[in-house]
């Protein structure tokens, strides 16, 4: 299914997102937050539409922005599908192991939305030195222990 928007930006923040028709939401059958996925531009992400100031919102960020090359003000052709497919996150194998040795920690972890795996498994892969990639996997696993699901 396809629409026309604007990329609108949040007044004062830097976010930007597309707010999505209603009855573009009501044909698409996934709910009021259902898991998409979106074209713009020729380029496709993953993502679930959110609500904000009784709108139903499709987020768009900095990332997303760059590699369709468009920025806010633009008016899209959005192409926009429910994303049946799993939503997956690759655990890195140091966060696997300091997970096996804790197994509150790693129950905890389970459990968690794909969205708040995918902050732990980030915010280790961006490390860029070894001994602070360790420093974060240790911290990971202490706070999964605490059943902390933000980082």
């Amino acid at each position: 299914m396809e629409f026309s928007a604007e990329l609108e930006q949040a007044p004062g923040k830097a976010a930007t997102g597309i707010t999505d028709p209603e009855d573009v939401l009501a044909a698409l059958g996934g709910g009021r937050r259902p898991a998409v996925a979106v074209t713009i531009n020729g380029h496709t992400f993953r993502t679930t539409i959110g609500s904000m100031g009784g709108f139903a919102k499709i987020p768009v960020s900095a990332a997303v922005r760059a590699a369709a090359g468009v920025t806010a003000g633009d008016v899209l052709i959005v192409g926009l599908a429910v994303d049946a497919a799993p939503r997956d996150v690759a655990i890195p194998d140091d966060l696997t192991a300091a997970l096996a040795g804790d197994p509150v920690a790693a129950e905890f972890f389970a459990g968690l939305s794909p969205s708040h795996k995918k902050a732990y498994v980030t915010w280790i892969e961006e490390a860029k030195k070894p001994e602070t990639r360790a420093k974060r996997v240790g911290e990971a696993a202490a706070r999964l222990a605490a059943k902390q699901a933000q980082r």
